[in-house]
């Protein structure tokens, strides 16, 4: 399967054509960036899909990330995905971030589980945790720091994510000693074609996984009441 994987979520804009039967990308670029996903997208997409032979009717599959991540970034890539895949007329996969920077651990880190972080701010974040075989035992939620290692608690755990050092030290001052890979800005590109090869259309819809409660409600004052 050939398969174009857009990621937006967080403080990267990336964009990769993977092959899964070599289990290579034949084309990819990455850049950091906190804004500007919008403006940059479309070009850095364009300039991947040059490098492919057969360009873009040679896709099988579109791979976006859900987030949970930046509104405005998700929405980005998330129609970008969607509207390829509407001009290709092949399926759109949405692939959890959280789960993409746990991909690489999975089966690597001992009995370890493999805990994902993003900084969520205000003392909480965004966390997922998986076994070391990948079996999910927290599912993806916004959680303060102090109950997110109370849930951890004392089993051994290797944190990834955009916040790993966040909870980390966190752990660490509680008396704990988890491990903790380098904080990243976004997850990797290849990971979120490998997850979204695997996703089944019907269950992994291309929408943005929002965890956080809006902040703005609609007002009611002065509201006229319906007879």
């Amino acid at each position: 399967m050939r398969i174009l994987a857009i990621d937006t979520a967080l403080a990267l804009c990336s964009a990769s054509v993977f092959d899964t039967d070599t289990d290579t990308a034949l084309s990819s670029e990455s850049v950091r960036m906190d804004r500007g996903h919008a403006e940059a997208l479309m070009p850095l997409i364009e300039r991947v899909m040059q490098r492919v032979e057969g360009g873009f009717p040679s896709l099988d599959r579109i791979a976006a990330s859900t987030g949970p991540g930046s509104f405005t970034g998700l929405r980005v890539g998330l129609a970008a995905g969607r509207a390829i895949g509407v001009a290709a007329d092949i399926p759109v996969v949405g692939v959890n971030t959280l789960s993409a920077f746990a991909g690489p651990f999975v089966g690597q880190s001992g009995d370890a589980s493999i805990v994902s972080v993003i900084d969520a701010r205000h003392s909480h974040v965004y966390l997922q945790m998986v076994g070391a075989e990948g079996k999910l035992v927290l599912a993806p939620q916004i959680i303060s720091i102090a109950d997110a290692v109370s849930a951890i608690g004392s089993q051994p755990v290797n944190i990834v994510g955009s916040g790993a050092s966040l909870l980390a030290e966190a752990l660490r001052e509680q008396g704990q000693s988890p491990h903790a890979e380098a904080d990243l800005a976004g997850a990797d590109i290849d990971w979120i074609a490998r997850l979204g090869a695997i996703a089944d259309p019907q269950f992994s819809p291309p929408s943005p996984l929002y965890l956080r409660p809006p902040d703005a409600t609609p007002q009611t004052n002065g509201r006229i009441a319906l007879m």
